[in-house]
């Protein structure tokens, strides 16, 4: 049945474009491969759409920093690829560098189950130096708590430390409900944790103060926490330092600490006392650091009290040069 005279069907009408979908398909068959786009056509949709002024975008999903989810890196199959790297490419560089001598081995016999390691903090170096002298049955299950500001704050960082060391990022400036639940989490599922209360490297060589971290999770999960001295990586890469230069390093392991339901500043300041002791059983021998433990004599990690500025600086170097002192008459002595 044809169309009254006059009038036609909807679909014996022209399709036309709208003005926007012409103009777009008039330009696209002039793009050839390799030409240049033309000014004119870098816009939508050929880029993202613009804003309309007054309108409010939601906020994008963090994804760095302490947001990163680091789950991936202990699949199995990462969790194999890590220990090759470990075993391989990180030791070569670690026994090349420090040529470690690790004491105190025996005193982690017959420990099993999860462990909080803390220990002092010089360098960068003290991570792999510290996962690589800690027993195996503990290294291919351990996480090392790693701040969540410096090595999570670029993907290509949060990639690599995931995937070498199996870092997890947490707060350091500030007390983290997520970062404390996700470890402890963790220590749950029967994974070790590596950390290291002072929250940051030493800017002076010398130690800080504590944090209550370790202490509050080894409490709060009822596991052990083995007090750890780092000593000798202040002279393989200090803070600030690009470049790192060889230097004999030692590692002391300290008996466990078996917290109960306590004060975790308590806990906390235990294991203070107890990697002091470690650092005057490193620079002298273990007799000597447990008489001046029982008279309250050992010297403190944090420097002397007091002083500052070239003082401090000073000092230092002093401790330095009676221990290579002390070692050359084959007798060490503190520092």
């Amino acid at each position: 049945m044809s169309a009254p005279v006059g009038e036609s069907r909807a679909d014996d009408r022209p399709w036309r474009l709208g003005p926007m979908v012409r103009s777009v398909t008039d330009r696209v068959p002039s793009i050839r491969p390799g030409s240049v786009i033309p000014r004119s056509m870098r816009a939508f949709p050929f880029t993202a759409p613009t804003t309309p002024k007054g309108a409010e975008l939601p906020a994008e999903e963090s994804t760095l920093g302490i947001d990163y989810d680091s789950d991936w890196a202990r699949k199995p199959f990462v969790n194999s690829a890590r220990r090759v790297i470990q075993r391989s490419v990180l030791r070569v560089f670690i026994e090349a560098m420090t040529s470690p001598t690790i004491n105190g081995l025996d005193r982690l016999e017959g420990l099993d189950g999860p462990v909080v390691f803390a220990a002092n903090h010089h360098s960068h170096v003290d991570t792999g130096l510290l996962l690589l002298s800690i027993p195996r049955r503990f290294r291919n299950r351990a996480v090392v708590a790693a701040g969540a500001d410096y090595f999570f704050d670029t993907r290509t960082k949060a990639f690599l430390s995931a995937l070498t060391i199996n870092a997890v990022p947490i707060e350091r400036l500030k007390v983290s409900r997520r970062s404390s639940d996700q470890l402890l989490a963790l220590l749950a599922d029967d994974w070790s944790l590596v950390i290291f209360p002072e929250g940051g490297r030493s800017p002076d060589g010398w130690g800080q103060d504590f944090k209550p971290g370790a202490a509050f999770l080894a409490i709060r999960r009822g596991c052990p926490i083995v007090p750890v001295h780092i000593d000798g990586t202040d002279q393989v890469l200090p803070k600030g330092k690009p470049r790192p230069k060889r230097n004999a390093c030692t590692v002391t392991f300290g008996n466990p600490i078996r917290p109960t339901a306590g004060d975790v500043r308590a806990l906390g300041d235990q294991l203070a006392r107890a990697v002091a002791e470690l650092a005057d059983e490193s620079h002298s021998d273990w007799w000597s650091a447990r008489r001046n433990a029982a008279a309250d004599r050992t010297p403190g990690l944090t420097g002397p009290e007091g002083v500052s500025g070239w003082r401090r600086q000073w000092q230092r170097t002093q401790r330095r040069a009676a221990r290579d002192l002390g070692k050359e008459r084959g007798k060490r002595a503190w520092p």
